[in-house]
């Protein structure tokens, strides 16, 4: 009995000696691993930290980009020897020259010419009506920075009278969308006559006529189509700025006309055309 005894008692020893080992191995084992997970952490924070400088790099480099192609696209360019554009303007007027007549387009040699083309097909189409006759109705020019609007007076006028006939209400509402467009926009309209002499009741001649015709188109913009007064001047120059010769009745309808003198920023201008597209 004893013997048996001491034998269990031994055996028990033995499996208790086993357990602790695997245990103190464990142990070692899972500091291993913690360990090693600690290393994991600080290397990944260290990545991340990396990561976070070279983006931080990135993002001021894009920042920088950006900055110099703004600076870039709102650099001014000399067109002539009185108005400036910026290069993105430029590239909204390369971009409506694609749509220009090319036959008109071979024409322009200067960087002014094409401005010119381009701001003169912007203002053909803001205007544009089933009504109007581009070659006999209306006509526009531009002389450096100034765009000058000839519009024949059998749109806006019945003969020898200076009241706005109905008719004119597009072409005037279509105006004044334009003068609206931009605070900075100054407008002039001139009155213009024949050579033939007039004399009625209500008009003394030809300064009255073409002074009384400019005063009617610009109260109109006022009245009807809110067009600040301060922005507009009525001038009357009689019949002393033909476009053509007084010698048939084709000419004459040529010179009777009311001009409408337009004073526009030319990148807001391009801006605002942009946006109506």
């Amino acid at each position: 009995m004893k013997k048996i005894s001491i034998g269990v008692i031994t055996l028990c020893l033995m499996a208790s000696c086993v357990s602790k080992k695997k245990y103190v191995a464990l142990e070692e084992e899972n500091g291993q691993i913690k360990s090693e997970l600690t290393k994991t952490t600080v290397e990944k924070e260290e990545l991340e930290a990396k990561f976070s400088e070279i983006q931080s790099r990135v993002d001021a480099y894009n920042s920088k980009i950006n900055t110099l192609t703004e600076e870039n696209d709102s650099k001014l360019i000399a067109v002539g020897d009185a108005a400036v554009i910026s290069n993105d303007t430029k590239k909204k007027m390369l971009e409506t020259l694609k749509y220009v007549d090319p036959a008109k387009l071979s024409e322009a040699k200067t960087l002014k010419d094409s401005m010119n083309l381009a701001v003169s097909y912007n203002l053909h189409k803001s205007l544009d009506s089933s009504t109007l006759n581009e070659d006999e109705d209306i006509a526009i020019d531009i002389n450096e920075t100034v765009v000058m609007i000839s519009i024949s007076d059998k749109m806006l006028f019945n003969t020898a009278s200076y009241r706005v006939s109905s008719k004119a209400n597009s072409i005037l509402q279509k105006l004044a969308d334009v003068i609206n467009s931009e605070p900075s926009i100054e407008v002039m309209v001139e009155g213009h006559t024949d050579s033939r002499s007039i004399n009625t009741g209500a008009i003394k001649d030809n300064w009255d006529l073409s002074v009384l015709r400019a005063t009617s188109v610009v109260r109109k913009l006022q009245d009807d189509y809110a067009v600040a007064p301060e922005k507009m001047i009525a001038a009357g120059r009689s019949s002393y700025h033909p476009v053509a010769e007084n010698d048939s009745n084709e000419n004459r309808a040529k010179n009777r006309r009311t001009r409408i003198v337009i004073l526009p920023n030319i990148n807001k201008f391009f801006a605002l055309m942009d946006s109506n597209e």
